[in-house]
């Protein structure tokens, strides 16, 4: 099979790295790739991955790449080739493409809907307002107080502010709605009761009609320790975390899962991708705080070092409609990713900073470095993003990938590298 996989960051070279070692690959590309992408070889040829540069949101230029190759099967890593309607287009084309079609990329792209939906098929959430008009925004926010505001549409995962008091409110919808920080984004939000609890990721691997869970995954979203500073698009996560047992992780499936699927049929919604709510763990149970329609990063990196199955075989039966055969299998270690990011994310930072160690690092057994932000000038590996790595490692329990993590990180050198001491940490207390 001849592979294209689209996007460039950690999660598309977790997936080129796990794809790669298929024996169903023979060849395959990555557009528009980074440093680390273009390292990688395909295990049954022992061909390079070839980087091609096209940006992920071409869809002209892409599909015209993907016909003239003569692509097999093409694997979509961001939002907003989704959002745009990628998959609509690679098939009304005649390819064969994974990824979840536009109609149900807006479960992504717009929280409103998303909201509405989860209220209409009874999801457990968090109680909310939804408003394209800043005054009644205001009022309602300033009525709940503690609240989290949502910009409506994509903004990198950073549109999303959370508000201790009545003020901290109003001023996050003049942020969105008036002085549009997040550009059209926020031209409608969201607001949602603040909901106390532990945080964890969720995932499920979807064919239209049948939804596998994956195991727990636990993201770390503030920039700094202790869970302070500005939202990220994510600074570290693992996998598994103790918080759900298996059997409440099936309770979990039976009153978010089932709903959701029962309403994507009614709503004729051909949900074909991966699903990944993000979840509160509240005393009244766990509430979805939003869901995404795509493979998050940083957890695709814990999940992928973790899993046991051919990916390749899983991706074309969510396509294809035949992952009730299937049975996901997974190793039963724990995986810690630490993200080392540029100084001044998630706000501006340089970029061509020299990285120095990665050989050091990728060397260490169990231990994988992917790249998220890199890109390779003057036969150098240098920075070229705010997320820059996520330095990956497996270990026999958390304590031992944790330790194997930052063994990696010590080993790694860039000019204004900054990173979370504390991933993994709440589930040690």
């Amino acid at each position: 099979m001849r592979l294209l996989v689209i996007g460039s960051g950690g999660r598309e070279h977790a997936l080129v790295w796990k794809l790669a070692q298929s024996p169903y690959v023979s060849q395959m590309w990555c557009a528009p790739g980074n440093a680390g992408i273009a390292q990688e070889a395909v295990a049954r040829a022992g061909l390079p991955v070839d980087c091609v540069n096209i940006g992920a949101e071409d869809l002209p230029r892409l599909l015209a790449f993907a016909l003239e190759t003569k692509i097999d099967l093409t694997v979509v890593g961001p939002d907003n080739p989704l959002s745009l309607g990628i998959v609509d287009l690679f098939q009304k084309n005649g390819l064969r493409i994974w990824g979840v079609n536009q109609k149900a990329a807006q479960f992504e792209s717009s929280k409103v809907f998303s909201q509405k939906f989860m209220e209409k098929y009874g999801i457990p959430t968090a109680a909310a307002g939804t408003f394209s008009d800043a005054v009644p925004a205001r009022a309602f926010a300033r009525s709940l107080g503690k609240c989290v505001v949502k910009a409506d549409g994509l903004a990198l995962g950073k549109g999303v502010l959370m508000c201790a008091n009545a003020a901290e409110a109003e001023k996050a919808v003049d942020e969105i709605m008036v002085g549009k920080t997040f550009g059209a984004a926020g031209a409608r939000v969201v607001i949602q009761e603040y909901l106390e609890g532990v945080e964890i990721s969720l995932h499920a691997l979807c064919d239209g009609t049948t939804a596998k869970f994956f195991p727990t995954s636990q993201d770390h979203k503030r920039a700094l320790d202790g869970d302070l500073g500005l939202n990220t698009g994510g600074m570290g996560t693992y996998s598994p975390t103790p918080f759900l047992t298996d059997m409440q992780l099936a309770d979990a499936a039976k009153k978010i899962l089932e709903p959701f699927m029962r309403g994507c049929a009614a709503e004729n919604i051909d949900f074909r991708g991966l699903l990944y709510p993000g979840i509160m763990l509240t005393k009244a149970g766990p509430k979805v705080l939003e869901f995404n329609a795509r493979f998050g990063d940083p957890e695709t990196q814990v999940y992928l070092t973790r899993l046991e199955n051919d990916l390749v075989e899983l991706l074309e039966a969510s396509v294809s409609g035949t992952l009730a055969k299937l049975e996901l299998k997974w190793k039963p270690l724990s995986s810690v990713c630490v993200v080392m990011a540029s100084g001044g994310y998630p706000g501006s930072y340089p970029k061509g900073k020299i990285i120095s160690g990665l050989d050091a690092a990728n060397a260490l057994s169990n231990t994988k470095v992917f790249h998220a932000g890199t890109v390779l000038k003057n036969g150098q590996i240098v920075t070229n993003g705010g997320r820059v790595l996520g330095v990956t490692a497996l270990g026999k329990d958390l304590k031992a990938a944790q330790a194997a993590a930052y063994a990696a990180v010590e080993k790694i050198r860039f000019d204004g590298a900054h990173f979370r001491q504390d991933i993994g940490a709440k589930a040690l207390q």
